[in-house]
């Protein structure tokens, strides 16, 4: 049995298609085709039912792809630790961020990083951090880059900064003059949050119902930065994030920052997270550490406060 079956069965097994599979390895369908047959008559059984829909995998199919995935992952782990032990100084490297930490603390990082090692790939995912940290359990992602991040037995946190929150506010805004935001406001002016399954909308629910405040004013409820970014700029709302997430509309003066008032301080940790017990290849080390060096000159700096 060849790697390269093992490789085509995987991309099989994302695309669910045998066509569209081999569009994404750049062969021919017979290739695919044909290492699937391979593998069936190595493992003595049907791997996949074919419709007009496409490939369904069988309970055998379905048996094989856990131990496939595990196993391609594990190869090019060893290739990587391979390339590593001739100073080529490659590899490729998984992060996964989620809310505000991607665009204004990863980008940021990634573009230094490259500059220092250009051979290396990475790529990035972004969702909740319980996705996120699911995937660095799981070997998806090597590395894991959250706010408000829930305990998982099988990470490690490398390293663990404060993060405060504050109120991102057009400088027309009618609270732009305020020295600092309440309660009582974020249940009058309309806001941008992302849906209930985001810590910080439960959090500011849970402030507002402890004081007997009405619920808070979610006008737009959206998870992605960039629309909240741009209803806050043309003053339809009040945005909930830490001001390092828009420090470059700060700094042009699109957008304002004001402090919560004590009744709502919204403090959490900026976390870099990895798998329990694994070992870091050159790149991922390498990314980790550039990444937790920027994060403690935030803190030093007093971005992140």
């Amino acid at each position: 049995m060849q790697l390269q079956a093992i490789a085509y069965f995987n991309e099989l097994v994302k695309c669910r298609s045998i066509r569209r599979a081999a569009q994404n390895l750049g062969v021919s369908p017979t290739a695919v085709s044909r290492q699937l047959e391979n593998l069936e008559y190595h493992f003595g059984a049907p791997l996949v039912e074919r419709g007009a829909r496409g490939i369904v995998l069988t309970a055998a199919g379905e048996q094989l792809a856990v131990h496939a995935r595990t196993a391609m992952r594990e190869f090019d782990q060893a290739r990587q630790f391979i390339d590593d032990m001739r100073g080529l100084k490659r590899g490729d490297v998984s992060v996964h961020v989620n809310g505000a930490t991607g665009g204004a603390i990863l980008a940021a990082g990634l573009a230094e990083f490259h500059k220092l090692y250009p051979a290396v790939q990475v790529s990035v995912q972004e969702g909740s951090a319980t996705e996120a940290l699911r995937a660095v359990a799981a070997g998806d992602s090597d590395l894991a880059l959250t706010i408000f991040s829930p305990h998982d037995p099988q990470v490690v946190c490398r390293c663990r900064f404060p993060l405060s929150h504050s109120a991102i506010l057009s400088p027309d805004h009618a609270l732009a003059r305020q020295a600092e935001i309440g309660l009582e406001d974020l249940a009058r002016y309309p806001l941008a949050l992302p849906d209930t399954s985001f810590s910080v909308r439960r959090l500011i629910e849970e402030r507002l119902r402890q004081s007997g405040l009405p619920p808070a004013c979610v006008t737009f409820s959206v998870a992605s930065i960039t629309v909240q970014k741009e209803l806050a700029r043309l003053g339809a709302a009040i945005l909930v994030l830490p001001r390092l997430s828009v420090a470059r509309d700060i700094t042009a003066g699109a957008l304002v920052a004001r402090p919560f008032a004590s009744d709502i301080v919204i403090d959490t940790s900026l976390q870099l997270s990895l798998r329990k017990g694994r070992t870091l290849t050159f790149a991922a080390e390498r990314l980790a550490s550039h990444l937790e060096s920027r994060l403690r000159a935030y803190r030093e700096s007093g971005i992140l406060d």
